[in-house]
């Protein structure tokens, strides 16, 4: 099953915050995200049944393969993206703000020319 920007978008706000806080349900998605809690009840539904995350009986949620898999691709997207704009002069919010849109529509190849770009440029 494809995947949409806006899972990807869940994917990464849950392992982000798995890094902060060990531990996710769907209020801390809710709150960090500004969405209400009916959008994200649904969105936790569809990325369960697709097979991305699970859901204990206490409502922690966690990260299948799958889910990791596209969450750390998705967040090194963003970092990379970020890191390049603010190096361009952009301020960081903007930069942030503008690498969170790119993520999801820039190709992979694009993406690793970027990535490579920077990593020379750091040596």
């Amino acid at each position: 099953m494809g995947i949409h920007e806006s899972g990807e978008m869940y994917l990464e706000t849950i392992h982000v915050l798995l890094k902060q806080h060990h531990t996710v349900r769907s209020i801390d998605i809710s709150e960090h995200m500004g969405y209400s809690k009916p959008s994200v009840s649904r969105a936790v539904g569809l990325l369960k049944n697709g097979g991305y995350i699970l859901v204990d009986k206490d409502g922690y949620i966690t990260l299948t393969d799958a889910g990791l898999s596209v969450a750390e691709k998705i967040y090194e997207r963003h970092t990379v993206l970020s890191s390049m704009l603010t190096m361009l002069g952009v301020d960081e919010k903007t930069a942030a703000e503008d690498a969170c849109r790119l993520e999801h529509a820039i190709s992979d190849t694009s993406f690793e020319a970027i990535k490579k770009h920077i990593q020379q440029l750091n040596k």
